[in-house]
């Protein structure tokens, strides 16, 4: 909202305010003159020659005059909420009653009737009766205006008085409800008004801080994105990485599934950060859910929200990722540990763009690009029965292999340096040489663990070195002869080696401080997948 808006609604405000108290003003001179006006009618109501009675929809007296309460033979104090049938002497006269109370308030006009009555002290006398619904306001229901004349003596006589009377005191009754209620209600709007206009206030001016805060936010949040996954953290100038680039910079415009296959650690959610930064949805959310941290009961709750109640629990509605996701990019992380029966949902959604939550009949439609990461062989899961074929090819459709790390090792030194810069900033430390001889050991490292090992070790070196020179205090085995054996073996078997030495190092403890993920460099989910590809177990 501009300057001017808010000036001319503020102008606007004023005037309004300035109709109100006129309005007030007249109000307060009408309630005057009502209360003139009740104050007459009161003492016209009391000493009237009629009996008047008010009861509610049940037939309850609600209040008389003093005539009434003499027609009945006793004070007006005792018959507040007694039913008027107890003063009908017959029993006919008493079943009929409740017929003619329904008919007065169905609003039938003037209904007539002719009782016997008895007084407290059992006197009777032929009494005519008239009655009217007379509407109040919604709390009070519809009452009923009952007058009573003693005929006994003169039946004609009084008829006619009372036909007289009734037609004035409902008018009467009639017009004072209804300058009552509208009495009420002009107070209430006045408070409203008055409320409202201070509200609108208050509310302009938190919508003008608010504004200028979500401008500052939003400039922050795009310079810190900008920083943390731009290509400068994805360290690399080897023909690998170079080619992953490239792929990046051609799938990133487009809006084509992606599926980053690699190693644990090999900066797969970096990657996905990059290409959600250079499509055309980076000013929406990305969203990453790690499908091998979250329980297998959760899994579906989290991905495609909940309806209160939905199962034991479940007592607020959740939304989804994918729902959050909307119109930006969800980053599925280790997809090859998503539970086979959920794949099924998850293929409609990619196919489709719908998906009911649990517990809802509802479809939701969403416009999400699917980038999926897995360190798994998708294919051999796809043979093993853990995984669906026609998921695998909804996502494959732009597949980037992330190298490892020793399979560019000429990177590990911009790395270092990388890394080095990082802690040094972050710890407080000053260390500024890396010597040769460092390199060469870590360059000679298989590495399973990746950049994220790398990463660690460096920390490490930073917290531990004194002066200037990076030491590294870990020992990457082994002698000569170990090694030569090692170069021999498979990818998998050097894996299988180093997890299982690591493993017997922290005696099986995989996580805390002592633990072999740590060491190693992954996560602890991780790290239990890989024990179960490999069959490791504690013995």
């Amino acid at each position: 909202m501009n300057l001017a808006k808010a000036q001319r609604l503020l102008h606007e405000l004023e005037v309004h305010q300035i109709e109100l108290e006129m309005q007030n003003a007249e109000l307060l001179s009408t309630r005057e003159e009502l209360e003139i006006t009740h104050t007459k009618y009161a003492e016209l109501f009391d000493f009237a020659p009629l009996g008047y009675f008010i009861l509610d929809q049940h037939g309850r007296i609600q209040q008389t005059n003093l005539t009434g309460a003499q027609l009945l033979g006793t004070e007006r104090s005792r018959l507040a909420e007694q039913p008027f049938c107890r003063f009908i002497e017959d029993s006919d006269g008493r079943i009929f009653f409740p017929r003619f109370l329904k008919m007065t308030l169905q609003g039938r006009g003037i209904q007539c009737c002719e009782l016997n009555l008895k007084q407290t002290d059992g006197t009777l006398f032929h009494g005519i009766l008239q009655s009217s619904a007379v509407k109040t306001s919604e709390s009070l229901g519809d009452l009923i205006l009952l007058s009573l004349i003693d005929n006994t003596d003169n039946r004609t006589l009084r008829l006619k008085l009372q036909k007289s009377r009734v037609v004035l005191e409902e008018t009467v009754l009639k017009r004072t409800a209804e300058l009552t209620e509208i009495n009420a209600r002009l107070l209430h709007e006045i408070e409203e008004h008055q409320l409202a206009q201070k509200e609108l206030t208050e509310a302009l001016s938190r919508i003008q801080q608010l504004s200028e805060r979500l401008q500052l936010e939003n400039i922050h949040l795009q310079q810190e994105v900008s920083r943390k996954y731009a290509f400068g953290e994805i360290i690399g100038q080897s023909r690998a990485m170079s080619e992953v680039f490239s792929q990046v910079e051609q799938v990133a415009p487009q809006n084509a599934t992606v599926l980053l296959l690699g190693e644990t650690g090999t900066g797969k959610g970096l990657i996905a950060h990059a290409i959600h930064q250079r499509s055309a949805r980076k000013l929406r959310p990305m969203i990453t859910v790690n499908c091998a941290a979250l329980p297998g009961n959760l899994i579906e709750s989290e991905l495609f929200g909940r309806e209160k109640g939905a199962f034991t629990g479940a007592h607020v509605q959740q939304m989804g990722r994918f729902e959050l996701a909307d119109g930006g990019t969800i980053f599925l992380d280790e997809i090859g540990e998503m539970p086979l029966e959920l794949q099924v949902k998850l293929l409609r959604v990619i196919q489709d763009g719908e998906f009911e939550r649990l517990g809802s009949p509802r479809t939701t439609k969403v416009n999400v690009r699917v980038i999926a990461a897995s360190n798994r062989n998708l294919k051999t899961e796809i043979s093993a029965g853990r995984f669906r074929e026609d998921l695998f090819y909804r996502l494959n459709v732009f597949p980037i292999n992330i190298p490892p790390l020793h399979q560019r090792s000429n990177d590990i030194p911009l790395l270092v340096e990388y890394f080095v810069g990082k802690y040094n900033k972050k710890i407080g430390k000053n260390i500024d040489t890396v010597t040769k001889d460092t390199l060469n050991i870590l360059q000679a490292y298989h590495w399973p663990g990746n950049v994220r090992e790398l990463e660690n070790v460096i920390e490490r070196a930073i917290i531990t070195s004194q002066g200037t020179v990076l030491q590294i205090l870990d020992r990457f085995d082994t002698p000569q002869e170990m090694r030569s054996e090692q170069a021999t073996k498979a990818l998998a078997d050097l894996e299988y080696d180093h997890i299982l030495h690591v493993l017997k190092k922290t005696r099986w403890r995989i996580e805390g401080e002592n633990g072999a993920a740590l060491q190693l460099g992954i996560n602890p989910s991780t790290l239990r997948a890989r024990m179960r590809k490999f069959g490791l177990r504690r013995p």
